[in-house]
This record gives C-alpha cells, sequence and structure tokens, in this order.
C-alpha cells in the first residue's frame, strides 16, 4: 500500500480531515472515519486523450484506486481530470463507493457501462446526505465546454467547505453562494486558463465569502494549465491581509 494511502487510512479517528491529491483533487475524512473523494485524478488519462505534451501528468501518482474504500466520490463536471476515466471504474468497482456526478457525466459513464443504482447524477441546487456528509451542490461557470459543471458545499462534522468547482469569477452569484456558508474553508481553483479563475479572482472571490481559510487548488499537474500559487500570496496579502489562506503540498493532509 502507497505511503498516501496509509496516511489517509491510518489518519486520527476524532478529527475530520482534508487532503490534497493535486489538481482539483481532494479527500475528506470525518471524525467517524467515513471517507469522500471530490474530483480525484489518479491515472494519466488526460495526456492520451489530449495526445500532446502540454496535458502529460507532471506530478506523481499518489494512490492506487484499489487502495482505499471511500464512502462517496464526487465529480463536479466530465473533464478527465475531474472525472477520471481510467480510475472512477476501478474506484467504483467495490460495490460500495456512491457517486455524484455533474449530469453531463451520463454519456461518459454510459459508454464505461458503469450504469448502477450507486450513481446520482447532480445539478445546481440538489441536497443528498451520505453518512456524515451533506453535500449541496451549487452553480458554477465552466463555460461552454462544461455547462453542467458544479461546485458543492460540503457540511461534515459540524464543518462547512465550500468547492467552488472549476469556474470562473462571478461576483454576480456570491449572494447565492453566502447563504450556504458561512465557510470553515473555501477551496478554488486558480489557473486562469480553460474558464477557471486566476489568482486575483480567487482573491476576490475570498475577499467576498470571508471563509475561515482559503486554500488554492488546479496548479502543477499540467504545463498547459498554469496557476501560481506565489503570485496567490502576494495578491491574498496584498488585497485582503485579514483572510488566512493557505498553500497545500502535493499530498498533504490538514485537520479542518
Amino acid at each position: 500500500m502507497s505511503d498516501f494511502a496509509n496516511k489517509i487510512l491510518y489518519a486520527k479517528y476524532g478529527e475530520t480531515q482534508l487532503f490534497f491529491l493535486g489538481q482539483a483533487g481532494f479527500a475528506i475524512k470525518s471524525r467517524n472515519g467515513q471517507l469522500l473523494g471530490i474530483d480525484l485524478y489518479l491515472s494519466e488519462c488526460v495526456e492520451r486523450v489530449e495526445g500532446h505534451m502540454g496535458f502529460k501528468r507532471l506530478l506523481p501518482k499518489l494512490l492506487n484506486p484499489f487502495e482505499l474504500e471511500f464512502d462517496g466520490i464526487i465529480a463536479t463536471h466530465p473533464h478527465f481530470d475531474h472525472f477520471d476515466m481510467d480510475a472512477i471504474p476501478e474506484l467504483m468497482s467495490n460495490g460500495k463507493s456512491r457517486l455524484y456526478a455533474s449530469v453531463e457525466c451520463e454519456k461518459e459513464i454510459e459508454r464505461l457501462r458503469m450504469t448502477n443504482d450507486r450513481i446520482t447524477y447532480v445539478r445546481p441546487g440538489d441536497i443528498h446526505v451520505l453518512g456524515d456528509y451533506t453535500l449541496e451542490f451549487v452553480s458554477c461557470d465552466h463555460g461552454i465546454a462544461a455547462m453542467d459543471a458544479v461546485g458543492v458545499v460540503i457540511t461534515v462534522d459540524g464543518k462547512k467547505v465550500y468547492i467552488a468547482g472549476d469556474t470562473c469569477l462571478r461576483l454576480d452569484r456570491v449572494e447565492e453562494y453566502a447563504e450556504k456558508g458561512p465557510f470553515d474553508i473555501m477551496l478554488a481553483p486558480i489557473n486562469g486558463a480553460f474558464g477557471n479563475m486566476n489568482e486575483e479572482e480567487c482573491v476576490e472571490l475570498s475577499r467576498a465569502l470571508e471563509p475561515k481559510l482559503t486554500i488554492p487548488y488546479h496548479y502543477g499537474m499540467f504545463a498547459s494549465h498554469g496557476g501560481n500559487p506565489g503570485l496567490f500570496i502576494e495578491k491574498m496579502k496584498e488585497r485582503c491581509p485579514d483572510n488566512k489562506f493557505y498553500i497545500m503540498a502535493y499530498g498533504e493532509g490538514i485537520i479542518v
């Protein structure tokens, strides 16, 4: 078993923990040990599909899909760095895990012949309860390439984690998001390409929503994607110095 799988498996009970798997991938372990995965990219399928070096995986694989049993898996949209067409069938093969996928993922799920009663297609406004987790799906704007992409507010152990999803900055929707808060953690992209916020726009969203902690994602995995956590730090200090932020290392886990 990999070191990272062991880190999650033997994470201390009684604490809510968040783990970063690179790109937009996170895992949350509840106090009771229930495990939720979000936008896990565990393979190299993007490079194979895109067919050029700009999408070569630059970070090593942390986790074999067969190493852990997730209670739930979220795929916010069908892009393969979020809906990993190689890993998701393997993650779901245990007969236990539930998959919550945006409606646009259905075509790919059918192609993979995965259709079963443990798959739920989600839209903004949907609310689902899975053990220790309440999943409240919210709107985002990832452009015409993923019209039905979603963000999600995860409530677990009395904590609220807002995952913006892949999205551009939509300050006109701040009230909609704020109604779901206040947030203990906000996770949001900073790569500034393919319909996503850049570093400065992520800072603007943090300033508008005032989460207790802001954590950026969507950088470092592909050469073509961009994203500069150093610039994000600069802009956070400059524009909202009172907002706390944290740059998670690849494979790091923190207590929520």
